[in-house]
């Protein structure tokens, strides 16, 4: 957390606000999350025009106009919230790790609880040896990830189980826990299920599961359950639909059965024993 939706949510927002921005200063509260010297770091980014903003996987990529990139990871509780005022206070960002501040007085804060999440300054012809397209599956909302590009996939994965299957990166970018168990109830699919043991029919409906619920998620900027907020901090409302994640003992919407949690690969895997099977 966050997942795909929350990071694309968050990639759409600062799109429609910081680009052509130029970042006058930066606040380094924690050295821990760069990947060179804080004053190296400052030095590098002074000056310099955001041009574009991307995403791969759960990665944000910003383009500057001084041939490097930033690439942010915001990893469990991280929070990328931009702010209006002019004399920003410290105070009012407990968890602040890094400010940027633009030339307009607006500023980018990056907020991260438990300091797992990092911001790396990289040159440009850099990026792809930083997000090595090897270590990433496809992306599941691009129009080239279709039904049979993801039986392929599948395909070299027959013992896996499918909750670890969705949730792993290197398989297909950016699905993570709260939204692979979402997607095997769609399906009526059980997380514990092997790959290969899958029918043509369960297949079909975790796809289908994979694009509506991932699409659905981005509609309602993304789930709050823990730390997660958009650019300007307000919170997803995609946890009022949530099925199964996080509802362990409840009743089941679709048969009325008790929603299980379980272990599944060192994490937490909710879903219904009565009617995903």
């Amino acid at each position: 957390m966050p997942e795909l939706p929350e990071v694309e949510t968050i990639k759409n927002d600062l799109e429609a606000i910081i680009i052509g921005k130029k970042i006058s200063d930066a606040k380094i509260l924690w050295r821990g999350a760069l990947n060179t010297p804080a004053k190296k770091f400052i030095a590098l980014i002074k000056n310099a025009k955001i041009l574009d903003i991307s995403r791969r996987a759960k990665i944000l990529i910003l383009t500057l106009s001084n041939n490097h990139s930033l690439l942010i990871h915001l990893k469990m509780t991280g929070q990328l919230i931009y702010d209006l005022h002019k004399k920003i206070r410290d105070s009012k960002y407990k968890y602040a790790r890094i400010i940027f501040f633009f030339k307009d007085g607006s500023a980018l804060v990056f907020n991260d609880l438990r300091k797992f999440g990092y911001v790396k300054i990289v040159p440009q012809n850099k990026v792809k040896d930083f997000i090595n397209d090897k270590k990433f599956g496809p992306e599941p909302l691009e129009k080239d990830f279709t039904l049979e590009k993801f039986k392929e996939i599948l395909k070299k994965y027959p013992k896996r189980r499918i909750k670890q299957f969705l949730t792993d990166p290197s398989a297909i970018a950016g699905i993570g826990n709260i939204y692979a168990d979402e997607i095997c109830f769609y399906a009526k699919v059980a997380p514990t299920n092997q790959v290969g043991n899958l029918t043509s029919k369960q297949i079909k409906f975790i796809f289908i599961g994979i694009k509506k619920i991932l699409n659905r998620a981005i509609e309602l900027r993304g789930s709050s359950v823990e730390n997660y907020v958009d650019a300007s901090g307000r919170k997803g409302d995609y946890v009022k639909e949530l099925k199964v994640y996080g509802r362990e003992g409840k009743k089941c919407f679709r048969c009325k059965g008790i929603i299980k949690r379980i272990k599944l690969g060192g994490r937490s895997s909710h879903f219904c024993p009565e009617c995903q099977k």
